[in-house]
């Protein structure tokens, strides 16, 4: 849903946009996608013991957790819980790990995700156009319907 000056407040309940599954039981849904920002809104579900390989954001993000449990393996004695909210500057290293328990987590993030190495090096790069084209490619292999994504900066 392309967004050109938009002059009223757009909803979306939660059962219009679909999950799909990263491929290892990360279930993602994307809400809004401002490319001209860089800013990504997404709601992730974390299958348990789930971790994300270290990482840094060049933009601050957001979170809240709707239930579960994770933290940052770096800052091990901050754990998000149901209704937890956390802020994250930029430039933060840290890698998520997620509970026994998994975790539903909305995340509002502004830039760039950069994958590192433990050496440092960069392993990958996503934002928010490329989040953008994985999710609508993904929507699209498993016959979803993605039309409902709230898309600014965008010409068609």
């Amino acid at each position: 849903m392309p967004i050109h000056g938009a002059a009223e407040a757009v909803h979306i309940g939660e059962s219009e946009l679909p999950f799909v599954d990263l491929g290892d039981g990360t279930l993602l849904q994307l809400l809004h996608v401002d490319l001209g920002a860089g800013l990504w809104v997404v709601r992730v579900r974390f299958p348990p013991a789930r971790v994300i390989d270290r990482h840094h954001h060049t933009g601050s993000v957001f979170a809240v957790t709707f239930s579960g449990t994770w933290w940052y393996a770096e800052y091990p004695d901050s754990v998000n819980t149901t209704g937890s909210y956390l802020f994250e500057p930029a430039h933060s290293v840290h890698t998520l790990t997620v509970g026994d328990d998994g975790a539903d987590v909305w995340f509002a993030i502004n830039g760039a995700n950069i994958g590192l190495a433990d050496d440092g090096s960069i392993t990958g790069v996503t934002d928010a156009r490329s989040v953008l084209s994985s999710y609508v490619a993904l929507c699209e292999a498993a016959g979803l319907d993605h039309s409902r994504i709230l898309v600014l900066g965008r010409s068609d």
